[in-house]
């Protein structure tokens, strides 16, 4: 009964890094790869180093990026953080004005 007492605050303890970081964590991830999962060429994209681009080509890994008219540029689909959705709330706003 002793080990019980003893057991219990460190299983408190996991259930409460579980419940607060570890699963958190884990369902940004999940929802990270679908994004990856799901990009289509024409998708405007802000990279891991914060170029925003537009996709022009994807392949398996490799994804081809339009920086500027004349500027293209390949990387791995990992190196996508997130889509760009700024030039969708500039719209927005000038709507509402």
């Amino acid at each position: 009964m002793q080990y019980v007492y003893a057991i219990l605050p460190w299983v408190l303890i996991f259930g409460v890094f579980w419940f607060f970081l570890i699963r958190p964590q884990r369902k940004q991830q999940k929802e990270h790869e679908d994004m990856l999962n799901n990009l289509e060429v024409g998708d405007k994209v802000v990279t891991i180093g914060g170029i925003k681009a537009k996709i022009v080509k994807l392949k398996e890994d490799n994804i081809r990026l339009r920086i500027s008219s004349d500027v293209d540029v390949d990387v791995v689909q990992k190196a996508i953080a997130r889509l760009d959705d700024s030039d969708e709330d500039k719209k927005e706003i000038k709507s509402e004005v």
